[in-house]
C-alpha cells in the first residue's frame, strides 16, 4: 500500500505558481505537492526562487498565476494573516520574537486569553508547558526572548505555529547557526511532527542536512522546478548537479601547495578561558583550517590575530618580525584581514553600497586631497567584479541585496585591495549555496597560488579536510591537536581531538 494514498489529496498543493517582478521573472510555472507527515526539502543556489514560493505560501506575496490547494480546495492566501488562519506557518531565519517580552506572551501575542478583559496569564502558561511538552523541550513561559540561546528561540517559533493550530510549517535555513547537539535535537522535534501529521518544507544549504532529515526532494533553478524526488533516488552528487545545472567534477577543488617561507607564527596567544596558551605557524601559499565545536575558541583567537580583541599575553611575528598588534589598523598595516563570520553585522554595512563598502577600508587610496576620488574607486572595484566574478547588477548596489556568496566576494576584495598577505576567513561559506561555495573554495586556491597564507574557521568538517593543507583542532580555548596528513584523516579524527580531555596535550596524526 502507497503511503499516500492515491485517492487523498495532498495537504499542500501549489500548481503552476508564476511570479515576476520588475526585470525578473522569479517564478515559473512551479507546482509543488507536500504530504501530511512529510518532510520536503526545497533546495537551489541563491536566487533560484526559494524565498519567493514560500512567500508566496505565507502571503507575502500574490501570485501571477497559477493557485495554492489545501486538501484539495483551493485557498488563495490573500496575506500573511489569512495564511496563518489556513494552518501555514513559516519560521524565517531571523526570528520574528520580541526580545523584551516573555516566552509566554511571544507564544500568544495577539492571540491573548482574555476574561473580562484581563489575561489569563496561567491559562497561557499551562497552554505553553503543554506545547512545549509536544516538541519534547522544557522552556520556562515566564524567561524573556532575549535571555534564551539561539536554539530555545527556535523552539518558541515552532511552539508558536503549534499553538496556531499549523499544519504546514516552514523552516528557512533552521541550522544556520545552532551547534551539532542542538542540530540533532532539531531533527528530532521534526520526527515528532511528523508523527503528529504535520508538513514540512525544509530550506538549507546544507545538503548532508537534506538526506538526513527529508523524505522527498524538489530541485529549484532560475525560479523554475528542475526534480522532484525521494531523497533515497538522489545522491549528493546528483543533487549538486541539478542544483547548479552544470558537473561538477569535484565539491572541493584540488589544488597543489607549493608553501613559501613562514608568514605569520603565533606563540603563547592568551585572552582569559577563550584562548589559553594557542600557539602556531602558517606558511606562504598554506590554508591553515582551525577545527572544534562551537565555543573552542577559534573565533576568539581569530579577533584576537586582527586586534578587534585585546590579548592578555602572547607574541606575533609577521615575516619572522615580532609586531605588535593592538587594533584592527595594526593588522591591516601588517597586511593581516580577517573575514568575520557575521559577515552582515561586522563585515558589511549593509545599507551602503557594494562599491562604497569596498572602498571602506581603502579611503586614502582613492583620496584626493580632502576628497574621493570615486571615479577611481569605481574603476579599481571595477577590477575586482571581474577577477572575483561578482555578480552586481550595479556597483552602487547595496550590498543587503546581494547574495550571501556575492556579499562574501565583496568583503575578500576590499581585503585584496589592502594587499593582505595573510587572510583569516572565519566560516567562508555559511549560508551560501553550494555553486556560489565552489567559487569560493577556487578563490581561495587561487589565493594561496599568489602566495598568500590562509587560516580558516569553519564548522564544517568536510570543508575543514576538502580544503586545508593542515588542521589544527581546538577545545574549550586550547590546541589539542594537529593534523597534518589530511588527505588520509577522517571526520572521525578530528571529533576525537575536539572532545579531547583536560591534559593539554597536543595530538599529531
Amino acid at each position: 500500500m502507497s503511503r499516500h494514498p492515491a485517492d487523498r489529496p495532498p495537504l499542500l498543493r501549489m500548481s503552476g505558481i508564476d511570479k515576476s517582478f520588475p526585470g525578473v521573472h522569479a517564478l515559473k510555472n512551479v507546482s509543488l505537492d507536500l504530504h501530511a507527515g512529510e518532510v520536503l526539502a526545497l533546495v537551489g543556489e541563491n536566487g533560484a526562487g526559494k524565498s519567493t514560493l514560500i512567500k508566496v505560501l505565507g502571503g507575502a506575496y500574490r501570485p501571477d498565476g497559477g493557485k495554492i490547494l489545501l486538501d484539495g480546495r483551493e485557498r488563495p492566501m490573500a496575506s500573511p494573516t489569512a495564511a496563518q488562519a489556513a494552518g501555514v506557518s513559516i519560521i524565517y531565519q531571523e526570528f520574528n520574537l520580541i526580545p523584551d517580552l516573555t516566552v509566554r506572551e511571544n507564544i500568544f501575542l495577539g492571540r491573548e486569553h482574555v476574561r473580562c478583559g484581563l489575561v489569563r496569564a496561567s491559562e497561557e502558561r499551562r497552554e505553553a508547558e503543554r506545547l512545549f511538552g509536544r516538541v519534547g523541550m522544557a522552556i520556562e513561559p515566564a524567561a524573556r526572548c532575549r535571555d534564551l540561546t539561539v536554539a530555545q528561540q527556535q523552539t518558541v517559533e515552532i511552539t508558536k505555529a503549534l499553538a496556531v493550530r499549523a499544519r504546514i510549517i516552514v523552516m528557512d535555513e533552521p541550522t544556520a547557526a545552532l551547534t551539532s547537539q542542538e542540530v540533532e535535537h532539531l531533527f528530532a522535534i521534526i520526527h515528532d511532527l511528523k508523527v503528529q501529521g504535520i508538513g514540512v518544507i525544509y530550506i538549507s544549504h546544507r545538503l548532508e542536512e537534506v538526506f538526513e532529515v527529508a523524505d522527498r526532494v524538489m530541485v529549484l533553478r532560475d525560479g523554475a522546478p528542475v526534480v522532484t524526488c525521494a531523497v533515497r533516488d538522489m545522491s549528493r552528487e546528483a543533487l549538486i548537479e541539478r542544483m547548479v545545472g552544470r558537473p561538477l567534477e569535484a565539491e572541493f577543488p584540488a589544488r597543489s601547495a607549493t608553501l613559501g617561507p613562514e608568514r605569520l607564527r603565533v606563540e603563547g596567544l592568551c585572552r582569559g578561558k577563550a584562548v589559553r596558551n594557542v600557539s602556531f605557524s602558517v606558511r606562504s601559499g598554506e590554508v591553515l583550517g582551525f577545527a572544534g565545536l562551537v565555543g573552542a575558541g577559534r573565533t576568539e583567537t581569530m579577533r584576537l590575530l586582527f586586534g578587534a580583541d585585546r590579548r592578555d599575553a602572547g607574541r606575533i611575528f609577521v615575516g619572522g618580525t615580532e609586531v605588535h598588534i593592538r587594533s584592527p589598523r595594526d593588522a591591516m598595516r601588517h597586511r593581516i584581514c580577517l573575514l568575520s563570520e557575521d559577515r552582515k553585522g561586522e563585515g558589511l554595512v549593509l545599507q551602503h553600497s557594494a562599491r562604497e563598502n569596498f572602498g571602506l577600508p581603502n579611503l586614502k587610496r582613492f583620496q584626493w586631497g580632502p576628497f574621493i576620488d570615486r571615479r577611481r574607486e569605481r574603476r579599481a572595484f571595477g577590477d575586482y567584479i571581474e577577477r572575483l566574478r561578482i555578480k552586481v547588477a550595479d556597483p552602487e548596489q547595496p550590498a543587503e541585496n546581494l547574495s550571501g556568496g556575492n556579499q562574501q566576494k565583496v568583503v575578500l576584495a576590499k581585503w585584496l585591495a589592502r594587499h593582505a598577505d595573510v587572510i583569516l576567513i572565519d566560516e567562508p561559506t555559511r549560508g551560501i549555496d553550494v555553486g556560489a561555495k565552489h567559487e569560493i573554495y577556487q578563490l581561495m586556491n587561487q589565493l594561496a597560488s599568489q602566495g598568500k597564507a590562509i587560516i580558516m574557521v569553519s564548522s564544517e568538517l568536510p570543508e575543514i579536510l576538502g580544503m586545508s593543507d593542515r588542521v589544527i583542532v581546538m577545545h574549550e580555548g586550547r590546541t589539542m591537536g594537529e593534523i597534518t596528513d589530511v588527505a588520509h584523516a577522517s571526520q572521525e579524527d578530528i571529533l576525537a581531538m575536539a572532545i579531547a580531555d583536560e591534559t593539554g596535550a597536543t595530538r599529531q596524526r
